[in-house]
């Protein structure tokens, strides 16, 4: 659930596509990935797997019922136990996941077990869900709940003093459950915050909130989302208190996507020809069910896409439109699409970047790029020239390890991932438009002014391999960072720790400013100093003392592009732009109470779900302007 084993690690991120590259050969088994040399791993390893037998699947689409709501359409989704078989050669498994109703077969509900049905809605048409918690009370990872309950350290949060300890969740819980939709222009009261989880049997955390109670039952809530975003691919998953992690593990993650019509017109891969990939990395004990190993190491040893290990995807010759989500709780990936020596002048096949978390950008030629858990790359791959029964492959750069920057964790190396088997022959000309003659908007920088804010997150982790926090303040501590509605800010994320961490922001999307060296050593030293000397304002260290080198600009695909996840790396100063904090106030749906009120709380934090599970995450509040 933290960081274990690690070693102090400098060094910048460094540009996608820079790295020494190689070919991986194909091989017909997947042998159980163990760590590194020197790394003492007593977790269970999945038992051997072939590879690329399976199809790839593809999330089931909700169906909206459109006269619930005046203008918007309206979900029933509900989170109950199935189960689900992960590949041809393991059994079943029992899973989470999100299940739709459908307004047409009542009695038909949509969904596959794992993960969760897909929304596709129309931007600025709100959509108004209700989510009904139907899991059952014991939790499939119940000795993992069992340990954060009588507080072992390797997962529960223990603050740094003169903090003391906060049960996560109540003795007589094992499950509870809220949704968030991620990175979505959402109000607080519907954005699925921590605290606001409900349990099966209807125990509410303290901060629930649900419109229109008079239509919900204890283990329900309805939340109102404004869909007032670019169009782009969010996704929604739970964010209970203390469990998430776990949650999303069980399965309980999907796909939200924002159409604008006006995108029909440029020219992108469509309908079939358009693909999510939901990419995660889990190990399956030898009977098939799901093994949740990270409480003895980092990360899990089998590569999952859309709730399959090593699928493949049958394709023509064409253009492909890509939507990958990294939905791992800890894993970065660096992606590349490898062919056999015989193919292409180079070992990779060249794509195109289209798009990042928050929409389209300007489009960009790349070999591999990194990914980390939350965020979303929008790709343009063509299999034009590949010709018939031959394989792409992608695949994760050799050596890269679960946290980055690569050679500070122990968990299970990943090679290979899924194939794109190039079988099909083309069903008709391929009309969509080269990525190199697209025309999509760039992204207008957001210039930071002399007089603009600048608000500062440590990473701080006051006992090696224990909980981190941000400023050395617990979660449950109330906000004590105040915006004014309006405002533009620049967030500096300091983090003296030894990997990389994905910082993600609720409600707003910023643009990557650029990173900074600093001598961490130094200032984790003067900032435990600073800790135990009672945190005097006038002793606190200042970052600028400690820089070892000039900001570095941003990664070409993070560049000019919208997001609401960044990477914030090791020993690094990661700075963003957030050009204004305005939170939805009107009425969605008209539905009453539905808006924001002013003071409105939300919240960031790492998006390595252990690490937000123990204590990387803190509120932060929206004022009025005058406050």
């Amino acid at each position: 659930m933290i960081e274990r084993r690690k070693f102090l690690m400098a060094g910048a991120m460094g540009a996608a596509g820079m790295l020494p590259r190689g070919v991986l050969g194909a091989r017909a088994y997947a042998m159980p990935a163990h760590p590194p040399a020197g790394c003492d791993d007593q977790a269970v390893n999945t038992p051997s797997l072939t590879k690329f037998v399976d199809p790839l699947p593809r999330p089931s689409t909700a169906v909206p019922d459109p006269s619930a709501y005046p203008g918007a359409d309206y979900y029933e989704f509900t989170m109950r136990q199935g189960s689900w078989r992960f590949h041809r050669d393991l059994a079943p498994s029992p899973v989470w996941g999100y299940w739709a109703t459908d307004p047409h077969h009542p009695h038909e509900p949509i969904g596959m077990g794992y993960l969760g049905p897909t929304f596709e809605t129309i931007r600025d048409r709100p959509t108004v869900v209700k989510y009904r918690n139907d899991l059952p009370t014991t939790h499939m990872f119940q000795p993992v709940i069992d340990m954060i309950r009588d507080k072992k350290p390797v997962v529960a949060p223990i603050p740094p003093p003169p903090y003391e300890y906060m049960p996560q969740f109540p003795d007589d819980i094992n499950v509870w459950n809220v949704v968030h939709q991620h990175g979505g222009y959402t109000a607080p009261q519907s954005d699925g915050l921590p605290e606001q989880s409900f349990s099966p049997k209807g125990f509410h955390a303290e901060g629930y909130t649900t419109l229109e109670p008079g239509r919900v039952k204890p283990n329900e809530a309805i939340y109102a989302y404004t869909n007032h975003d670019h169009s782009c691919m969010l996704w929604y998953h739970d964010h209970a208190m203390g469990m998430s992690a776990l949650n999303v593990y069980a399965g309980l993650a999907g796909l939200y996507f924002i159409r604008d019509p006006a995108d029909e017109r440029l020219g992108l891969p469509r309908g079939e020809f358009e693909v999510p990939l939901i990419l995660q990395d889990r190990t399956f004990n030898a009977n098939g069910s799901l093994a949740y190993t990270m409480v003895d190491r980092e990360g899990e040893d089998t590569p999952v896409v859309n709730g399959k290990a090593y699928p493949y995807l049958d394709v023509e010759p064409r253009r492909y439109r890509l939507r990958i989500l990294n939905a791992s709780n800890e894993r970065f990936w660096r992606l590349r699409f490898d062919v056999p020596r015989d193919v292409l002048p180079q070992p990779q096949l060249p794509f195109w970047l289209i798009g990042t978390d928050g929409g389209l950008r300007a489009p960009l030629q790349m070999l591999d790029f990194l990914i980390s858990p939350a965020e979303r790359y929008d790709l343009i791959v063509d299999f034009t020239h590949i010709p018939p029964n031959k394989d792409v492959t992608l695949t994760n750069y050799p050596g890269t390890q679960v946290h980055f920057p690569g050679i500070t964790g122990c968990g299970p190396e990943i090679a290979e991932i899924m194939r794109f088997r190039v079988r099909k022959p083309l069903s008709g000309r391929d009309r969509s438009t080269p990525p190199e003659k697209l025309k999509l908007q760039s992204v207008p920088a957001i210039k930071p002014k002399p007089h603009t804010r600048r608000r500062q997150w440590v990473v701080y982790q006051h006992e090696l391999f224990r909980t981190m926090t941000f400023n050395a303040v617990p979660y449950m501590e109330p906000s004590q960072d105040f915006i004014k509605e309006g405002s533009t800010e620049i967030w500096e994320y300091i983090n003296p720790n030894h990997d990389a961490h994905p910082m993600h922001v609720h409600l707003v999307n910023f643009q990557v400013l650029d990173r900074q060296p600093f001598d961490a050593a130094a200032y984790q030293k003067d900032y435990d100093k600073w800790i135990d000397g009672g945190r005097k304002a006038e002793d606190h260290p200042a970052v600028a003392d400690y820089f070892t080198g000039p900001p570095i600009p941003p990664d070409p695909d993070e560049a000019l592009s919208y997001k609401d996840t960044v990477k914030a790396p090791a020993q690094m100063v990661t700075r963003i732009i957030i050009q204004e904090f305005v939170p939805p106030t009107d009425e969605i749906a008209s539905i009453p109470g539905s808006g924001a009120k002013l003071p409105a709380t939300y919240i960031h934090h790492c998006h390595l779900l252990e690490h937000e599970d123990d204590d990387l995450m803190r509120p932060w509040t929206i004022v009025p302007a005058g406050d």
